[in-house]
């Protein structure tokens, strides 16, 4: 799952290495699902889905339940609530990659909520910018 895909990115491009059977890429803005259905479409790639809500009108939908080994999530919302809201919806040993910038060590700090279901995992550099991805396993 993607949260707040936005243009498709990181997804997209993971769909089409191939990394996870199926994606569903979940966006607030109707004009961004538009295009995410029409650069799918394009790019006839069959294993995403796009759901047209916000995370937490998803969260009590039973289908989501436990249904995911993982989750993306760049620029939403900040780490804690993120994670934290995503529990009940990825399977214990699932994974989630944040894309994070300079404050993240202070968003880990501020709220360490997120500890109850989740075991911080390290971290991959992405360039030579300031932003990495923060690694966590669903406990």
């Amino acid at each position: 799952m993607d949260f707040g895909s936005g243009g498709g990115f990181p997804a997209i491009p993971l769909a089409i290495a191939g990394v996870g059977a199926h994606w569903t890429l979940v966006e607030s803005r109707r004009t961004k699902t538009l295009f995410l259905r029409k650069a799918i479409e394009e790019l006839e790639i069959s294993t995403i889905t796009v759901v047209l809500a916000r995370l937490e009108d998803i969260l009590g939908q039973q289908e989501h339940a436990f249904a995911y080994n993982g989750f993306t999530s760049r620029a939403t919302l900040p780490l804690a609530p993120t994670i934290s809201m995503a529990a009940s919806l990825v399977r214990p040993g699932g994974a989630a990659f944040l894309w994070k910038g300079s404050k993240r060590e202070e968003e880990m700090a501020a709220d360490s909520s997120w500890h109850v279901n989740w075991e911080y995992d390290g971290l991959l550099g992405i360039g030579d910018g300031t932003t990495t991805v923060a690694r966590f396993e669903r406990k």
